[in-house]
């Protein structure tokens, strides 16, 4: 599972001791030595649970007990064979360990891991998927079937294990509190490859077969989850330091957002297990009732367990073993009302005790099983009773008594009790332990707890009207905060949670926080508005399209020419009103899109620091812009990962526009890159860094481009960590950008006349200009690829599209020097016979192709890329192309210059960098744009000597190409 803290730190969740990983705290009041307390609340311990019963030292709260084995299997903590008939397993997570190593056991219990988070940070799962040799962060078990994965950190679970994780996310920025003295490390168990070594002791410390060893998020650090203690806690961010966007220059008020909104990433349709749906009402609860108890075999409860061990996700709940019977298990109201429940096997005769133990562990629940009780589900009609009738199952209760299990739906529920003790975290960073524990009873309000607790934590001379307590729900997908008034009974606060759900009550927190009230200020990004317009016009727009409130909403930033602009919003209730409205909005025949977006900090930016901001355009290519954006997540900050599809390149210029120095990395092909650039060159005067450098990870079909600055011919899967590598050693080269006017009208003697006159338009280049056969075959792979996406899934078939387009044509004439006119620097040229009409500013043309040729000629320049000079080439058609394709011939050279003028007599198809479409009649003038782009070369990889390397790589695998190891 994960390792849910992060050794050394004190955040404003509560902190943790520097080298046990473990909460500091004060001792607790009238708990006994052996207390097994959750996170909300203590209550003293009796005996050890039935068949727990370690052999040797106790681990962090594991219920270890000697197992006999059926089948090969390998310790979690050294990840060696275990040989032998016997081992030593965890009732409740499923670690499986050596007798030998459980004195050295340190990762934390599923039971207990939510008390161990440093901050509370919720996950984004995206959607169900397979997921090879990885294990669940929950009970431990591979992923045979579909999985989830967080978006942002290496976690993955069961889709029944969702509402178990921790919400230990990476903390990819602040949130209105005090900022952290030092980044520390983000431990995460169970994701290195099976030769990652140990950055300690240098032994391997990875493993395919189970879940050991551990990774910092931020830094890459492998270690065993022993040696990981050994190492100094600050993180680095590793040798990706200089592009990180560090978390302490990331501010987010994202109270009323999901993280899945503040990353941009797109929520999931389906509901998964566990998460609250939409609610049915009562009579939808009283029909689940009845079917799981007149069919307590059958129902659709998405939850289950084994006994002590939770079951993996999509099995069906089947004929339990002989001897045995399966008993569904419902935590609580809401687990009844969304029938989720739990499933333990246990034997026909069982006591009362050990169904009881067997229920708490199928919920992860550590504490005494002496406060807990089994009633029967209650029928509907029962429903309003606060006691089910029926029988009622405690610890202690006899055979006599109705120890055995009759009824097989039951409700796990916690005695009243008297009186409690809390554990009550700090809210601030300069207090000396994590959390400070006291007795709650009957009496005890909010604001008595938290008169209690102020001199505790030393602060009793600022007073208690400076301080609120506050309730925090850490659910895996998202972390609720509420405001506790002050006359709030706390005892009945716990016991409604409680009856509310078991589970709930063990993700619960209280703290004690400041009371000064926190300004709220969200920036909400709005597109997709009609562009040329004034900041007043686009004020009254969005009053009358989404009635925006004057008094907390105001217009920060207008984008007039892209038709968007950037709210600033001072209430969290108005901003997620705005967010969700504006998302179901059209506005004169155009949706809108809203996305939120974070501020950063640039004065707390190291020197060296060169954050990247990543462009991904998922449709690119391959279909492989989706993978990448999950790698690029989590190698970096999410916050500097944008999806092209989702608001395009603004947003992303937005965000960084105050950073003194950064670069970009565009992945797509080049018409992505074209895309990306034009929106620089439109933003150029609103950056304060007004001149970035542009990598590009190609992964189009042609990726001119990519190939002319050694990006390679298109991505095939390389790590993305040593692309990332490359980016950071690349060098900074010029290239020319092209201005393409495009003034369509119908042309005098136009052979054309049902082509309708268009307004004047202009479009960058950097690539090439296309006009007539190449600019058609173009236009019909686009079109292809529009109508069936899904079939363009490898760049093999891509290019099978366009020869087979181009067969088509093979035959077909058209004329193409009739249709024109072209002058070049204010001179008549008179065309020779072709079908294609391209102007090229890079030595690549069509994948690849050397369109120019080698051949040295005086009437022209050599051409490069910066020169200030575009160079005009015919093609004669579709068997020319393909000659220019296979190296056996180059075009027709036409001329050379920098200022260019094409009329076109008939609607004629024009591509741009890869991006067709059909012009009408019309003039079309190219000439140099303002100032040239800068773009990043790949760096040339430096000759290896001979023989293995002097250093291997932390995880064993070999450096990558620019890497200086």
């Amino acid at each position: 599972m994960a390792a849910a803290a992060e050794p050394g730190a004190l955040g404003w969740l509560g902190g943790v001791s520097p080298r046990s990983g473990s909460p500091t705290s004060s001792p607790e009041l009238g708990a006994g030595s052996r207390s097994r307390s959750g996170p909300g609340s203590g209550t003293g311990s009796g005996p050890e649970r039935s068949g727990a019963r370690p052999p040797g030292p106790a681990a962090p709260s594991h219920s270890f007990r000697k197992v006999t084995l059926t089948k090969p299997t390998f310790c979690h903590l050294c990840s060696d064979f275990i040989w032998g008939l016997a081992g030593i397993l965890c009732d409740v997570c499923n670690f499986m360990s050596h007798e030998k190593c459980l004195k050295h056991v340190k990762t934390p219990c599923t039971s207990v891991a939510p008390s161990l988070v440093r901050v509370p940070v919720a996950h984004c799962f995206g959607p169900r998927g397979l997921y090879k040799r990885r294990f669940c962060s929950v009970c431990r078990k591979g992923l045979e079937a579909l999985g989830l994965r967080c978006e942002v950190c290496e976690l993955h679970v069961h889709p029944d294990c969702v509402p178990f994780a921790c919400s230990d996310c990476r903390q990819c920025h602040q949130d209105g509190h005090r900022e952290h003295d030092a980044h520390l490390h983000h431990w995460r168990e169970g994701t290195l490859p099976s030769g990652a070594r140990c950055e300690l002791c240098r032994k391997t410390c990875g493993s395919s077969d189970v879940p050991a060893g551990v990774r910092c998020e931020w830094c890459g650090v492998q270690a065993h989850s022993v040696c990981s203690a050994g190492l100094a806690p600050e993180c680095t961010f590793g040798r990706l330091r200089t592009l990180v966007l560090p978390p302490a220059c990331v501010r987010l008020l994202s109270r009323n957002f999901s993280k899945m909104h503040c990353f941009r990433i797109p929520e999931i349709a389906v509901p998964e297990p566990g998460e609250p749906g939409d609610g049915e009402g009562w009579p939808a609860l009283g029909r689940a009732l009845t079917k799981a108890v007149c069919d307590p075999l059958t129902g659709d409860g998405e939850d289950s367990a084994d006994g002590s061990v939770p079951a993996g996700p999509g099995r069906e709940v089947g004929a339990p073993e002989s001897g045995k019977q399966t008993l569904k298990i419902f935590d609580g109201s809401d687990a009844m009302q969304r029938n989720h429940f739990r499933t333990v096997t246990v034997p026909h005769l069982a006591r009362s005790q050990e169904v009881l133990e067997a229920a708490l562990r199928a919920y992860y629940i550590p504490e005494d099983p002496q406060g807990f009780q089994l009633q029967a589900l209650p029928t509907p009609a029962q429903l309003g009773d606060t006691v089910a009738a029926g029988k009622v199952w405690s610890a202690g209760s006899t055979e006599e008594e109705g120890g055995r299990a009759t009824c097989q739906a039951w409700v796990l529920r916690a005695l009243p009790r008297t009186q409690e003790i809390l554990k009550i975290y700090p809210a601030w960073l300069k207090v000396g332990v994590a959390y400070v524990s006291i007795r709650v009873t009957p009496q005890s309000t909010a604001r008595s707890v938290v008169l209690e607790v102020l001199p505790l934590l030393g602060r009793q001379a600022e007073g208690v009207e400076g301080f609120q307590l506050v309730e925090v729900l850490m659910g895996s997908r998202q972390v609720q905060r509420t405001v506790l008034a002050d006359e709030e009974p706390l005892l009945n606060r716990l016991h409604e949670i409680r009856q509310m759900s078991l589970r709930q009550m063990s993700q619960t927190r209280f703290y004690v926080a400041e009371s000064r009230a926190l300004a709220p200020r969200v920036s909400l990004f709005v597109g997709g508005l009609p562009p040329g317009l004034s900041p007043q016009e686009y004020r009254s727009l969005l009053d009358e399209a989404v009635a925006s409130k004057a008094a907390v909403v105001t217009v920060s930033h207008v984008y007039s020419a892209q038709g968007a602009v950037v709210l600033d919003v001072a209430c969290f209730a108005e901003a997620e009103r705005l967010y969700m409205l504006v998302r179901d909005t059209a506005v004169r025949g155009r949706p809108l899109m809203a996305l939120v977006l974070p501020e950063v900090l640039h004065t707390k930016l190291a020197p060296d620091c060169r954050p990247l901001l990543v462009f991904v355009n998922p449709r690119s290519g391959g279909l492989k812009g989706r993978d990448l954006l999950c790698s690029f997540r989590k190698l970096l900050n999410p916050h500097q990962v944008f999806e092209l599809t989702n608001g395009g390149p603004l947003p992303g210029f937005h965000v960084f526009s105050q950073v003194p120095c950064f670069r970009v990395l565009v992945c797509g092909g080049d018409g992505t890159v074209g895309w990306v650039l034009t929106a620089l060159e439109d933003m150029r005067h609103r950056l304060a860094c007004p001149e970035p450098a542009v990598a590009i990870l190609p992964l189009g079909t042609g990726n001119d481009l990519g190939r002319v600055l050694r990006w390679g011919a298109g991505y095939s899967g390389e790590d993305p960590f040593s692309v990332l590598l490359s980016v950071d050693e690349a060098d900074a080269v010029l290239v020319d950008r092209w201005t393409i006017l495009l003034d369509a009208h119908k042309a005098a003697g136009g052979e054309d006349s049902e082509a309708e006159a268009e307004p004047p338009k202009i479009v960058q280049m950097s690539n090439y200009c296309g006009i007539g056969i190449d600019a058609e075959l173009s236009l019909d792979f686009h079109q292809a690829r529009e109508e069936e996406p899904g079939k363009f899934r490898s760049r093999f078939h891509n290019k099978g599209v366009y020869v087979r387009v181009g067969l088509q044509k093979i035959s077909h004439s058209r004329g193409l020097h009739r249709a024109l006119r072209l002058q070049v620097e204010q001179q008549e040229v008179e065309l020779p016979s072709i079908e294609g009409l391209i102007f090229i500013n890079i030595p690549s043309w069509g994948s690849g192709a050397d369109l120019w040729g080698s051949d040295s000629d005086s009437r022209f320049e050599k051409p490069r890329m910066d020169d200030g000079l575009l160079e005009v080439v015919g093609v004669t058609g579709v068997v020319h192309m393909g000659q220019v394709q296979s190296g056996l011939r180059s075009g027709i050279r036409i001329a050379q210059g920098s200022y260019f003028r094409v009329t076109l007599l008939k609607a004629t198809p024009v591509q741009v960098d890869g991006e067709p479409w059909v012009q009408a009649p019309g003039h079309l003038i190219i000439s140099a744009a303002g100032p040239k782009v800068h773009m990043l070369r790949k760096a040339k990889q430096k000759p290896r000597k001979a023989g293995p390397p002097k250093d291997a790589r932390a995880d064993g695998a070999p450096a990558p190409e620019g890497d200086p190891k």
